[in-house]
């Protein structure tokens, strides 16, 4: 933090911005970073950064047992590390200006990609949790180097001083903090241990916690991450990597997919989720770059369509965004995103391959996260369309199943359509597959590239009309007065009637009336109330022959025999309204609001009617 130069100088001269440390600090901790918990990580972070810088200054051997101690008693937080240390000049340099690295000086700005995080700014987050940081360093570039102490306070100002050397016997660096009595849910020696635990666990430095209590130090990271270990056999280092998901992430995987691009030196495992996940909802990954966790909400490390697995990955060449919180968008990224994402495939298709019982498994939860994906991927296509799971008039089955039964496959183009035409089309037989649902009309579609001697073809009200049979022309005769009663009392609604016999019996009509239909006509009646002005000439000219709605009356059904009698003329107009509304709610589609007017006032007529005939 460079004090302001507060000398006068002439007019037009060059002057230093002046910085209030209290506001940056403020603008650091609602703006950069997302808790005053990261404070330990950047203490963490410039520890395993100064012992990388001196295991680049010495032979291996010199530096083996150097590592990182942590120390809280709930009066004092203190991170210790082994590494290259600091001299004076460096202290002036990267401790007393903001946004200074001491990873750039000395030939170091080369080898940048071995460190994780900026010291400068990384020590100035700990003024979250204190109001003074104390820094006590000896640097291992310079042997006979003396000490140096920094003491950098929240108002802005610091002092250095030089000591002898036995103040620090050995090279390295220890931050102690003295915490702010409203940051101690933060600096609480158990809160400490679970921090270092939880940002720390994957370092390759060794870490080990004190809290005072004069019991021995303990290890944050005992054990190397779960991937890097060896085990006795396949089966016993699957069952480690499972067992390290589920503490991980809460949840026993389906399966565990092992994660590795040497390129960008990533590991990790990915975690199939048991359970289906909501459409479009995208779960966070835990990532760790270097060994240090970065996020466990980065959903940029996988494609959208990758909702089904959870990931936890180590990685050396990812960049870290300011907050070192996320992951900076670039080629790398993609790069990485892309590669994973060819990971994920190839388990999917080796469970396609080998493991029909794990496969089954997976698309029963996850039907619909492969389905977008063999949309825009042809090998998934290939493999897994057959296996898929489809709504069909045969009821839940695979594509493969339904396409050996029907040899025409006819897809509707929504969910409301399908329900119209169920019940009827198969008892047609006919083969009718929902197409309503995300992907469901593409991919079935695409069925002739994977089943030549299928046909595909979309429903469409003609076909289900002449698969149902025509009444005898007696019967027809004998309705003839009924039906243009029932036409002229469904006209506002564009619907013409009908009389037909299909199965099942017990339903008395099937109103037929797709989306694209109501919207034609809508498009047509405003086309028609517009007459004579601009948007009339526009819509004029895109109309085209509004489709009408059909409502067919079922003469197997034993209620509308005896509606097709009535002679009455207010009793027919009001029993076909009463049709043509439970016809439209058996189609589950959204009511406008006229037709809920008519359920209720055919409902209200013909009870009526009823308690007339009964008085």
């Amino acid at each position: 933090m460079t004090l302001p130069d507060t000398t006068s100088s002439p007019l037009g001269a060059d002057r230093a911005f002046q910085v209030d440390l209290r506001g940056l600090v403020d603008l650091l901790s609602h703006h950069l970073y997302s808790s005053p918990r990261v404070y330990l990580r950047e203490l963490l972070q410039n520890a395993v950064d100064a012992l990388t810088a001196r295991q680049r200054l010495a032979p291996a051997g010199e530096t083996a047992g150097l590592g990182i101690r942590l120390y809280a008693d709930n009066t004092v937080v203190r991170v210790e590390d082994d590494g290259v240390g600091l001299t004076e000049a460096d202290v002036h340099s990267f401790l007393a200006t903001i946004g200074r690295s001491s990873k750039r000086a000395e030939g170091i700005a080369q080898q940048r990609a071995d460190f994780i995080g900026q010291f400068g700014i990384g020590l100035l987050s700990c003024f979250l949790v204190a109001d003074e940081i104390h820094v006590l360093s000896r640097s291992a570039r310079t042997p006979d180097a003396p000490a140096v102490e920094w003491r950098g306070r929240g108002d802005g100002s610091y002092t250095v001083r030089t000591l002898p050397s036995s103040a620090r016997s050995e090279p390295g660096t220890t931050v102690t903090l003295t915490p702010r009595a409203d940051a101690a849910e933060w600096t609480r020696a158990q809160q400490v241990h679970a921090l270092a635990r939880h940002f720390g666990s994957l370092l390759r430095h060794p870490v080990t916690f004190d809290d005072g209590s004069g019991a021995p130090a303990v290890p944050v990271n005992p054990e190397p991450a779960p991937w890097a270990r060896t085990y006795p056999t396949p089966g016993a280092r699957s069952r480690a990597l499972a067992a390290y998901g589920e503490e991980v992430f809460g949840f026993a995987p389906l399966d565990t997919i092992e994660l590795d691009l040497p390129a960008v030196g990533l590991k990790g495992i990915a975690c199939v989720l048991p359970e289906t996940v909501p459409a479009g909802r995208r779960h966070g990954h835990r990532v760790h770059v270097k060994g240090m966790l970065l996020s466990e909400q980065a959903e940029e490390i996988l494609p959208e369509w990758a909702f089904f697995v959870r990931c936890v990955v180590d990685a050396e060449s990812l960049r870290p965004t300011a907050s070192r919180e996320s992951l900076y968008e670039d080629d790398t990224l993609a790069a990485v995103r892309d590669a994973l994402a060819e990971r994920l495939r190839a388990w999917i298709a080796r469970a396609a391959a080998s493991d029909p019982e794990l496969l089954g498994r997976f698309l029963q939860a996850h039907h619909l996260a492969v389905k977008s994906l063999a949309v825009h991927d042809d090998e998934i296509l290939r493999m897994l369309l057959p296996w898929l799971p489809f709504e069909t008039t045969d009821g839940h089955t695979t594509l493969d199943e339904f396409a050996r039964t029907h040899r025409t496959v006819l897809v509707t183009s929504s969910v409301e359509e399908f329900r119209q035409v169920a019940a009827i089309a198969s008892a047609a037989g006919l083969g009718v597959v929902n197409g309503g649902y995300t992907y469901d009309r593409e991919l079935v579609h695409r069925l002739p590239e994977i089943r030549p001697e299928a046909t595909v073809a979309d429903l469409d009200p003609e076909t289900l009309t002449a698969h149902l049979d025509p009444v005898d022309r007696e019967t027809e005769l004998a309705a003839a007065a009924y039906l243009a009663q029932a036409r002229d009392a469904l006209a506002v609604f564009d619907c013409d009637v009908a009389l037909r016999t299909f199965q099942p019996a017990s339903a008395p009509a099937l109103l037929i009336d797709s989306r694209e239909a109501r919207h034609e006509r809508t498009r047509s009646q405003l086309a028609r109330e517009q007459q004579g002005g601009v948007w009339g000439d526009i819509l004029g000219a895109l109309r085209q022959e509004a489709p009408r709605a059909q409502l067919i009356l079922n003469q197997l059904n034993p209620l509308v025999r005896t509606a097709v009698t009535i002679d009455e003329p207010e009793l027919a107009r009001t029993s076909a309204e009463a049709l043509y509304g439970q016809a439209a709610m058996l189609s589950r589609r959204p009511l406008r609001p006229a037709e809920s007017s008519l359920i209720n006032r055919s409902f209200l007529d013909l009870l009526a009617h009823a308690l007339r005939k009964d008085s």
